[in-house]
């Protein structure tokens, strides 16, 4: 019978946590607003970096990591938040849901104008907003 090596899993599990709370601090975003969902594919663990915007309780794709397992997908998330505003263009996007008609405005830091609105229509129908402008802000 294989013995299982408690204090390793363990270790894994306080590493990720230390990690997870590394990037809702350097976010400066509460817990509630920060989602961290993993997946399992090929093998390698994919790791989704999910916000929820308390202003209009929606939730936008931030980012996507994968990794040979959590913590090096949290690792390579960790490396991507401390220099995301360097790397990505920065984009203001205007839209609305069709249950509700007012007009929101969301920004998101993606390398292109695809990328933004792939985390804008992150895990929903897509005919469920409708995207009225998408404005690479300038650089600052």
């Amino acid at each position: 019978m294989a013995k299982i090596n408690i204090e390793t899993t363990s270790d894994v599990h306080v590493e990720a946590a230390r990690v997870q709370q590394q990037i809702k601090d350097y976010l400066g975003l509460r817990t509630s607003d920060l989602i961290f969902e993993y997946a399992s594919h090929d093998g390698k663990t994919k790791l989704d970096l999910i916000t929820i915007n308390p202003r209009h309780n929606q939730s936008f794709l931030f980012r996507s990591e994968t990794g040979a397992d959590k913590v090096d997908a949290l690792k390579k998330m960790w490396d991507y938040v401390q220099n995301y505003k360097e790397k990505e263009n920065s984009y203001t996007i205007q839209w609305v849901t069709k249950n509700d008609r007012e007009l929101h405005t969301s920004y998101f830091r993606a390398s292109n104008i695809l990328d933004a609105l792939e985390k804008l229509y992150y895990a929903r129908d897509r005919n469920t907003i409708t995207v009225f402008s998408v404005v690479m802000n300038p650089i600052s």
